[in-house]
């Protein structure tokens, strides 16, 4: 029996979570998924710290082609990540949902694509392995970020998020580092001349080992039911999950993702383009993102709190103006290692403000039984955004040069950032002292009473 579901046996319901007793610091469900997380993270990144420079130097790829590269990886996870989400919401044969089920089956998906990384070399099957897994990555996110929410107390989802994505960036920050150690340790260059190709080989072939390690701690120590959730015989329908639409903060919520969305750069084409301002040396590119992955993996646990305590919306807002500060500091005249440590700081604060606490945001517009379905709307909805940035930032890069693109898009982010700031202005669902206000559905066993137009599933 795994370890997990002898657990979950033996304590089915969170002592958190009933009524009058104090919150758990953070939950057990919490802190293993996260552990997955940073596994699995440690090697996803040390592919992605290394697949942008081998494929605009080592084969030849053009802004605009690597720009729907890029764009894949966030359009295929969303065009299946409405599908994670409604089958994890599904209910088994005892009631109870299928999120941990779901969650397995796409990190196992991103798992098995890890090796065809050794086996494919051109431009095109290194593009179906990344849209294979990238198709794992949509089917999992939903189900995780609904699991973190059931197993957490409203008032506390967006220090919870927080962890959770702190313990991600950890792997986000090890990863770059492990890959930069393999290349290393492997003697073999970064394929700047079309040379050979054994050092990638080797950081394809340990980010597969690590990829499965965290499929087994998934397997073994995350619960399939959460305290949060309740066993029920009625199946949700997909237009069911549709239909989420009609709850005003969701679809506030949801607008306001896409439209920041269709202006946020790729983490990829901004690192291209802090390397090619300061001139680094090839061999340093996998260690930018680690500044990034910095300045989230500090700051997610206290902008989570803070969310919690002044509005997870506005917090939100605010993450995007620090992203307009680091374009703007990224276009200024200044130069050197201070200005490029500071846009890499300003970009993980993007991610702190805005990752853990959207989904924080959006759980508390969901009811408790369709809450994959509704973070999956979000998610959906701003991963489609990106993968339109992403397509629309290549083909600028490439008619006007980046500067110039980054210009563009600095100009229609700040235009974006206002526009949101006005639709949430009263907004419904937010979060301010840990107490939902009107129009946020609450947990089970939580204190607070929501309307039912936004606490019931429209028909």
């Amino acid at each position: 029996m795994y370890v997990a579901e002898s657990r979950s046996s033996k304590a089915p319901v969170d002592p958190a979570l009933r009524p009058g007793r104090r919150a758990a610091a953070i939950p057990g469900t919490v802190l293993a998924l996260g552990t997955v997380s940073l596994v699995t993270d440690i090697s996803s990144e040390m592919v992605s710290a290394v697949l942008p420079l081998y494929l605009l130097t080592g084969l030849g790829l053009s802004p605009l082609g690597f720009g729907l590269l890029d764009g894949i990886q966030n359009g295929f996870s969303a065009l299946v990540r409405l599908a994670g989400g409604h089958l994890a919401d599904r209910r088994g044969a005892d009631g109870a949902s299928r999120h941990k089920a779901v969650a397995v089956a796409g990190y196992g998906l991103s798992a098995l694509c890890k090796p065809l990384l050794l086996l494919v070399h051109t431009v095109p099957l290194i593009g179906a392995v990344i849209a294979v897994d990238r198709t794992g990555k949509g089917l999992r996110t939903a189900p995780r970020d609904a699991m973190i929410s059931l197993a957490t107390e409203p008032a506390h989802r967006g220090r919870a998020f927080g962890v959770h994505r702190a313990m991600d960036t950890a792997g986000a920050l090890i990863g770059p580092l492990a890959a930069f150690l393999v290349l290393r340790l492997a003697g073999g260059p970064l394929l700047a001349d079309g040379g050979q190709r054994h050092g990638y080989d080797a950081v394809f072939t340990v980010s597969a080992c690590v990829a499965v390690l965290g499929v087994l701690v998934l397997l073994l120590f995350v619960p399939n039911r959460q305290p949060g959730e309740t066993a029920t015989a009625t199946a949700p329908r997909l237009r069911d999950g549709l239909a989420l639409l009609r709850l005003p903060g969701l679809r506030r919520l949801t607008f306001c993702a896409v439209l920041l969305g269709l202006t946020t750069v790729s983490d990829s084409f901004l690192y291209l383009l802090v390397q090619r301002r300061l001139g680094l040396a090839t061999d340093l590119f996998p260690l930018l993102p680690l500044g990034t992955a910095a300045g989230f993996l500090l700051l997610a646990v206290p902008l989570g709190a803070l969310a919690d305590r002044l509005g997870r919306r506005r917090l939100f807002l605010a993450g995007h103006g620090a992203l307009l500060l680091a374009y703007g500091l990224l276009l200024s005249p200044l130069g050197g290692l201070p200005a490029v440590v500071c846009v890499l700081v300003l970009h993980g604060a993007f991610y702190a403000s805005t990752d853990g606490v959207l989904a924080a945001a959006a759980a508390d517009a969901v009811p408790a039984e369709q809450r994959g379905a509704g973070l999956a709307l979000v998610g959906t909805g701003q991963a489609l955004a990106r993968f339109g940035c992403s397509l629309a930032f290549g083909a600028l890069w490439s008619a006007v040069g980046g500067t110039v693109a980054l210009g563009w898009s600095a100009a229609a982010l700040a235009g974006c950032v206002l526009a949101a700031a006005f639709v949430l202005r009263d907004a419904p669902g937010d979060t301010a002292s840990g107490t939902p206000t009107a129009g946020t559905p609450t947990a089970p066993g939580a204190s607070g009473t929501a309307p039912p137009s936004d606490s019931e599933v429209p028909s």
